[in-house]
Parts: C-alpha cells; sequence; structure tokens
C-alpha cells in the first residue's frame, strides 16, 4: 500500500511521501480485493481501484455501480496500455458481479469515452456578490414557524445520514454517502494529508421539527485597509427537501454578518441559486463542466431502472467495443416503468454506449447528439422521440466528488 499510495501522490501531482499515518488511514476503507496496480520490476507505476456504489436513476431507483478512484500511470508508462489493461480487469469483474453501471469522476475529458464512458451529469461552481444580491437586510430567519439553527458534528451525524438518504431518492444522479463519508465530514476520522478544519453547519427544521435541510460552510477572514470585512463563505454542502429549506439555506448563508462573497462548488447545474437573488446577476458561474460520468454495462437493466416522461416505444442499437453489452433492444416504456429486451425489430436509432449513458440520467438531447453525428437516427423523427421519453424537468446531479 504505500508503493502504490507513492505512485497514485505522483500521478496526481502531489508530494509522494506517504507516511505510516497515510497508509494505515487508506487500509481502513480500500476494498484490496477491488484495488489494481501495474508494475515495472517491482515498482508501482500505476494505480485504479473501485468500490460499490448506488446511483438514484431517474424515477427514484437505486442502481448498483461499480465505483471508479484513485486512477493514476506515472509520467515515464503513459501510452503503454496500462490503463486499458486496468479498466478491461474491473470491468470485467463489475459485469460478472452484476453491476449495471460503472461512475468515475473525469479528472480530464478525453480519456474515459473509449472505454464507453459517457458524461451524464454537470456541475457548477458560483460566485455571489452580497453587495449585488439585493436581498432583504432584515432577514431573520424563514416564516411559518420553521428555524435554521447552528448544530455541531454530533447533530449532522445525527440527523445527516438519513436526511441525506431521502434526498437521495428524489435525485436522479446523486450516489451513495457511506459512515465514512460523514465521519471524516465532521471530524470524527481524520485523514493524514487533510487536516481537518471544524465547519459551520445548520440544519433547517420545518414548523413540524422535522430536519428537511442542511447545509455546511467554512469562511475565511479578510478585513480591508478600511477596516471593512471582506469575508468569503465557501459552501462545502447544501442539500434541501423542499423549496422551503433550500430558499430559506440559501438566504442564511447570503446574510450572515462580515460575509461579502459567496462560492459554492459543485451545485447543479440550474441551480435556483442565481434566482433566488434580488439581481440574479450577483451570482456569477466561475465554472461550469462535466462531471459524473457513466458506463452502461448492462442496457436492459439500466432502461428498465429509470422511468420515462410518456409512454412510448423505441429500438436501440447499441454499439460496445467492450464486449459488455452490446445489441439491439426494444424499449417499450409505460407510466410506472418499462420493459426492454433484445430484438431483431429494426432500429430506431444507432449509437455507442457511451451516448446512451450520456442519456440515461435526461441530461442530453438525443436531437443534438444526432446533430453532431454521435446518435443517428434510422427512422425519420426517432431522436425527438428519444428526447420525449429520456430528458427530465429539472436536471440530474451529482453532489459528490469521489
Amino acid at each position: 500500500m504505500p508503493e502504490w499510495a507513492r505512485a497514485l501522490n505522483t500521478g496526481f501531482l502531489r508530494q509522494p511521501a506517504v507516511s505510516d499515518e497515510e497508509t494505515a488511514d487508506r487500509l481502513s476503507y480500500v476494498d484490496l480485493g477491488r484495488t489494481l496496480g501495474a508494475f515495472d520490476g517491482g515498482r508501482c507505476v500505476g494505480t485504479f481501484r473501485s468500490f460499490r456504489q448506488e446511483i438514484t436513476a431517474v424515477g427514484g431507483a437505486p442502481v448498483v455501480a461499480d465505483a471508479i478512484s484513485n486512477v493514476a500511470v506515472l509520467p515515464t508508462h503513459r501510452r503503454r496500455g496500462l490503463l486499458s489493461g486496468m479498466m478491461a480487469t474491473d470491468l470485467a469483474a463489475a459485469k460478472k458481479r452484476g453491476d449495471t453501471v460503472a461512475t468515475l469522476i473525469s479528472a480530464e475529458y478525453p480519456i474515459y469515452g473509449r472505454y464507453g464512458f459517457g458524461p451524464a451529469t454537470w456541475g457548477t461552481d458560483w460566485s455571489v456578490d452580497i453587495a449585488r444580491a439585493a436581498l432583504d437586510r432584515r432577514w431573520s430567519g424563514p416564516e411559518g414557524g420553521a428555524r435554521v439553527d447552528l448544530v455541531d458534528g454530533t447533530e449532522v451525524l445525527k440527523h445527516g445520514p438519513e436526511l441525506y438518504e431521502r434526498f437521495r431518492a428524489a435525485q436522479p444522479g446523486a450516489v451513495t454517502r457511506d459512515e465514512r463519508w460523514w465521519r471524516v465530514t465532521t471530524g470524527v476520522t481524520k485523514q493524514a494529508r487533510n487536516p481537518f478544519v471544524d465547519p459551520f453547519h445548520v440544519l433547517y427544521r420545518s414548523a413540524s421539527g422535522e430536519v428537511e435541510g442542511l447545509l455546511t460552510y467554512r469562511v475565511d477572514e479578510h478585513w480591508n485597509d478600511a477596516k471593512q470585512p471582506q469575508n468569503t463563505a465557501v459552501v462545502r454542502d447544501l442539500i434541501a427537501l423542499t423549496p422551503s429549506a433550500e430558499r430559506a439555506l440559501w438566504t442564511y448563508i447570503c446574510s450572515v454578518d462580515w460575509i461579502t462573497s459567496v462560492t459554492a462548488e459543485r451545485r447543479a447545474p440550474d441551480d435556483v441559486l442565481p434566482l433566488l437573488m434580488g439581481d440574479p446577476r450577483s451570482a456569477v458561474p466561475t465554472t461550469q463542466a462535466d462531471f459524473l460520468w457513466v458506463r452502461i454495462l448492462d442496457v436492459v437493466a439500466a432502461l428498465e431502472a429509470r422511468t420515462y416522461a410518456v409512454p412510448g416505444s423505441l429500438v436501440l442499437d447499441v454499439a460496445d467495443r467492450g464486449g459488455f453489452t452490446g445489441g439491439r433492444f426494444r424499449l417499450d416504456a409505460e407510466e410506472h416503468g418499462a420493459r426492454c429486451a433484445p430484438t431483431a425489430d429494426s432500429a430506431d436509432l444507432t449509437l455507442d454506449v457511451a451516448d446512451l449513458a450520456t442519456l440515461w440520467l435526461g441530461d442530453e438531447s438525443a436531437v443534438r447528439l444526432a446533430a453532431l453525428g454521435r446518435v443517428h437516427e434510422e427512422r425519420p423523427g426517432a431522436a425527438a422521440t428519444a428526447d420525449v421519453l429520456f430528458r427530465t424537468s429539472r436536471r440530474p446531479w451529482c453532489p459528490d466528488s469521489f
């Protein structure tokens, strides 16, 4: 593990030295049976690991995913097929286990399409100029008997996991947060390479006392030469079950005294944040890019797991160079589910498995992909039919990196 971690750190341009504490930390959560390394003369020159994850499909069904992380190849050993070998080994094991999809967060865009992955969610980073936000500075809390409370990590551990599971059940693209995620977030479990800084936590409770939202943030400490505060609040996490909770938590963080700007990372690309401001232009997107990538390993299971906007049928001819799930499939969508099965019927659409992954969570348009030549209509109007079936009213969102 120390040699593997050294290779990982080197690949990610971090200080390569590995302490005993870092080794112990990794061994406490890494599944060695799903951890791969490429070696040259006894030296680790490539790293790769995966773990079990669930991702929420459109409609709320949890789908088992092979979550891939810690992928690195040393610069001395690039372009030798090491990543391809590790990827093929892992995906074959995932297929054998019966995992429906594989997931990853792509550090670079061009790498993973050739392995059948497609970008399935996008994320946006925001910066809010509080002086221009035109908020009601007299705001003292939510209305109707609801309340926001500053709490410590113990309260977050008590309420956060259940709250997030309820959120995840309604949010396509959201992935599981395990016990370790919550223990690291609250400082119960310390990470050797990342010293813990205690954040602020805020819970939103409805008038009935039910916890419906959680906000976690940190604040820097800057004052200008004229003794004026110029503090920035960095939102690390904000999840809400109701529009009221979402509005209250955003309004709270934008109303704290001395805070002149708020930044928020990895928000949904159609987040309501800017429209909550009196002046939406006060919220500026600083980054907007692809985030969660998906690789479908079982077309039938993936398409049957989700719901569809309207009833309809579509025959898809799916190419899969990896050999895991290609073929022709008939999708029959109904109000409360769908049936999908291999078929010999004539295809309506021909596409690569990576492009099907991009469509799966409802974020991309088949019509747009057809204009790019990535989806081919075998029947006129089939791409528009796919859009009516697959697209969602709100875009999918994955709040978490892994």
